[in-house]
């Protein structure tokens, strides 16, 4: 068994749990909340007696073996590095850093004390994203890439009548590219890797982050399109378009129905079964690689996740979004 601890309370988490519970080997035996009531009640619902309000502690408690944090992306790195560490292996929630300063420095700390780092960006590991990498080669030279993930956000009403909740709020380095638009850029890295040039524009909001935005990457024999937003909705599924054929995924954030369309006018059905609570691949691909010994994800590695990063930081400089975290 893998004894996990989980730092963040939220939403996200239970989601977590709900899909890692159901992988063989995992067991949830710590809960860290600033306060101790709400860890408490946490830790509660799922039968765990092991709380902390003090990280430090957690860490050097011997009570966990890895550590899955969800807390908001401004104390990812911080957090990360204290249980790095202390030999605690880390699944840290996309995006796993604010930046590529904070992201080296986790990189570093993993490598230093011989522990598995790897982000919580769970569509990679997803059967029908597996789906598409295996029968890229059908529809020829690929020369565009699409995709769009723009969902309104309950939050932005509460910003609309003068509230900044932390959605909207450049203290934890937030905004609609971070949250969501790393679901249309990570897929496109581990497919493709790094482009050779970005452009981007976007809706900065009042209070320092974006609302929406657009990029369009440029590579060798290909370029990219990603339309991201949290204050519209959007229906359009991605797109990966090649000379032969294009493949159409239903969501690029998870993807649920892959189908090829040929050139030629016939259709194939790319779709696989797979689970209904989609972060269990992540969980069990997590899992595996602590068993195994590894220390890196060979899908969401240290390359693609730096990468990430690096187009996360130039789209933010061309928009205008800058994070106090920027500043340390």
């Amino acid at each position: 068994m893998v004894r996990f601890g989980i730092v963040g309370t939220n939403w996200i988490t239970e989601r977590f749990l709900k899909a890692a519970l159901q992988a063989e080997d995992f067991q949830l035996t710590a809960v860290y909340s600033r306060t101790e009531e709400k860890a408490k009640e946490f830790a509660g619902k799922y039968g765990v007696e092991k709380t902390f309000t003090d990280l430090q502690t957690m860490a050097a408690s011997g009570e966990v073996d890895a550590v899955y944090i969800a807390s908001p992306n401004s104390l990812h790195a911080e957090q990360a590095i204290i249980f790095m560490k202390h030999n605690v292996h880390v699944l840290c929630e996309k995006p796993i850093a604010s930046n590529a300063k904070e992201l080296q420095s986790m990189i570093a700390a993993a490598r230093e004390n011989n522990v598995l780092l790897m982000e919580a960006l769970k569509s990679t590991f997803m059967p029908n994203f597996l789906a598409v990498k295996e029968n890229l080669h059908k529809i020829g030279e690929v020369r565009r890439y699409f995709a769009s993930f723009c969902q309104y956000s309950s939050r932005y009403d509460a910003y609309r009548q003068g509230t900044v909740l932390n959605a909207f709020n450049p203290e934890f380095s937030n905004g609609s590219l971070m949250d969501i638009g790393i679901y249309c850029i990570y897929p496109l890295v581990a497919l493709f890797g790094k482009p050779e040039e970005i452009k981007a524009a976007g809706y900065k909001l009042d209070s320092g982050v974006d609302g929406e935005g657009s990029m369009v990457l440029k590579y060798p024999s290909m370029d990219a399109v990603i339309m991201f937003s949290k204050i519209t909705n959007s229906s359009l599924p991605a797109e990966i378009q090649g000379e032969e054929g294009n493949i159409v995924i239903d969501k690029i954030s998870g993807p649920e129905k892959v189908t090829l369309h040929y050139r030629s006018g016939e259709n194939e059905d790319l779709t696989q079964d797979q689970l209904s609570d989609s972060m269990y691949y992540e969980a069990k691909e997590f899992i595996r690689l602590i068993q195994t010994g590894k220390t890196e994800s060979e899908v969401n590695s240290f390359e693609n996740s730096m990468a990430t990063m690096e187009i996360l930081d130039e789209a933010r400089r061309q928009m205008g979004v800058i994070y106090p975290s920027d500043q340390k």
